[in-house]
């Protein structure tokens, strides 16, 4: 669970870089990847949601 929530972390600094490059400085480019880095967040999300409740079931 501790490597799943490093991803997280890792995905949501690239997402924020990014997104903040878009709005403020209109990298068309910056908001793809930051599209795709929301994308890819909201699949982590999904399997630290499964994880979390495997784990309460412990």
């Amino acid at each position: 669970m501790k490597e799943l929530i490093e991803k997280i972390n890792a995905e949501f600094e690239a997402f924020s870089n990014e997104s903040a490059l878009q709005s403020e400085k209109g990298n068309k480019a910056a908001g793809t990847r930051a599209r795709k880095s929301a994308l890819e967040l909201s699949k982590l999300f999904k399997e630290f949601r499964k994880v979390s409740v495997e784990e309460t079931k412990k």
